[in-house]
């Protein structure tokens, strides 16, 4: 049992996506001072007395003098500290000047050039191959937060949603992936000057519980990623090589190569998938300058094209390649094309019952859209369809064949107080009246006409209008 229990921790471990803070607030890294280096002895230290601080000392420190913020904190390691310049010779410190410490208060925890992949011991993930969409370059929901140890760290966690969930947070050499742990973290003094922001880290020590893979939750915030990632970049998008790119889910700016849009069964296995694509056909040599990201995600459903209806998931494919001009995508639409091929062949087995490709290259001007169902699902349709049509023929049959009567709407004419028709001029005309059962007028003659000559019997009819009584009996 035991044994067990650890071969599925390794595997949860294995599946499990860690994202790694990459800017710190030491007082040693020389980027976080306006003179980029870190102070000397002769040099005069200054924090803004109005920007809160958290600053991680690993070493002792000599200075001139130093000016202190009025809210934050110094975290010294083992050793360290601070004295005051007592005016000894330093080589590296010939004439002091005032070193400003940087403002931190910009770096925003969806930024995604702010984060890095790594394994589960702190190292960097492969690089190449796989690669993923904007959206997820940030902590999805699922993924696991390191902090390095010995660090210090002022990050903003702005959000459009309430709740920034994640699976655990490491930092100060302390994993966190319970939410009382993490609770009791956040009440502690640190937590404030290093997170700062409207929205509010979530431990929820869970992983995606479906092994067709769980969306990355990070779209409420797209347009914070990408307002992030292109003021890093020069504000713009690149221009792509081909005339009609493509534009991924999650992705902020439009790319050339292939899209594969797969719908998929409760049979599907995404890390499976991932390892076949890459085992058998990415690592083909031919396919040496493609990368490929491949995730769940969630697509927007409208009626006609305008009206938002709600989302279904589906798993995305995205190709790019190294090519360039006319070249540009032309590897990634082979390798698409392998994958639909290799669809049609054992997309059933594999728990896929359709996909839909589409492409753009440097040599064609618009995208070609592909698509494959699943032989199981067309058979379906195909029968639902002839089952329709033979139950309609059936009811159209039997319906000539007078066999089958076809109901009669009977829609019945308002009474508006007056007797339209008579049917003898002996019928006396009802008019409306507040008391229906004596208010009768009989005989009837219209306006300025004379009276007959000879009266009609003086037998009358009387209507009973009384919902109490059977308005079919007439008494004489």
């Amino acid at each position: 049992l035991f044994f067990l229990l650890s071969v599925l921790q390794l595997l949860a471990a294995a599946a499990a996506t860690y994202k790694r803070w990459i800017p710190n607030t030491n007082f040693e890294t020389a980027s976080n001072w306006d003179k980029g280096r870190a102070p000397c002895a002769r040099d005069m230290v200054r924090f803004e007395k109005n920007k809160v601080v958290s600053v991680f000392v690993r070493s002792p420190h000599t200075l001139m003098d130093m000016y202190l913020p009025l809210n934050g904190e110094f975290l010294l390691a083992s050793g360290a500290g601070f004295a005051a310049f007592d005016g000894s010779w330093d080589p590296g410190c010939d004439s002091g000047a005032t070193v400003r410490f940087a403002d931190a208060e910009h770096h925003v925890w969806f930024d995604p050039t702010l984060w890095q992949a790594v394994s589960p011991g702190g190292e960097l993930g492969p690089s190449g191959r796989i690669f993923s969409v904007d959206e997820e370059r940030v902590p999805c929901r699922y993924d696991d937060v390191i902090f390095q140890p010995q660090t210090s760290f002022r990050v903003n966690v702005d959000s459009s949603q309430r709740v920034i969930n994640l699976r655990s947070i490491s930092l100060m050499g302390q994993e966190f992936n319970s939410p009382e742990a993490w609770a009791g973290y956040l009440r502690g003094p640190s937590a404030p000057l290093q997170f700062h922001g409207n929205g509010t880290l979530q431990v929820t020590g869970t992983g995606c519980p479906n092994k067709s893979g769980c969306a990355c939750g990070n779209s409420p915030d797209g347009h914070r990623i990408c307002t992030a990632l292109l003021r890093a970049s020069g504000r713009q998008c690149p221009a792509p090589a081909c005339q009609s790119p493509l534009q991924p889910l999650g992705h902020c700016c439009r790319v050339c190569g292939a899209t594969i849009n797969l719908d998929f069964t409760p049979d599907f296995d995404l890390q499976k998938y991932q390892d076949r694509l890459v085992q058998s056909l990415l690592s083909q040599p031919k396919y040496t300058g493609v990368q490929m990201a491949i995730s769940k995600v969630h697509k927007a459903q409208t009626f006609l094209g305008v009206i938002p209806r709600s989302s279904t998931p589906l798993i995305q494919v995205v190709l790019i390649d190294d090519g360039a001009g006319a070249q540009a995508g032309t590897t990634a639409e082979q390798l698409a094309a392998d994958i639909m091929e290799d669809i049609a062949q054992h997309g059933e087995a594999l728990g896929i019952s359709s996909g839909k490709m589409e492409t753009a290259t440097g040599s064609t001007f618009s995208g070609q859209v592909g698509s494959h169902t699943s032989s199981r699902i067309t058979v379906g349709m195909v029968l639902g369809l002839l089952f329709g049509l033979l139950l309609l023929g059936g009811i159209l049959f039997l319906y000539r064949k007078g066999k089958l009567r076809l109901p009669v709407l009977h829609i019945p004419r308002p009474w508006d107080g007056r007797a339209e028709e008579q049917t003898s001029p002996e019928v006396a005309s009802v008019k409306g009246f507040d008391n229906p059962m004596f208010d009768v007028e009989c005989p009837s003659t219209g306006a300025g006409e004379e009276p007959p000559q000879e009266m009609p019997p003086k037998d009358h009819h009387v209507f009973y209008l009384n919902p109490l009584y059977d308005a079919s009996e007439t008494e004489t």
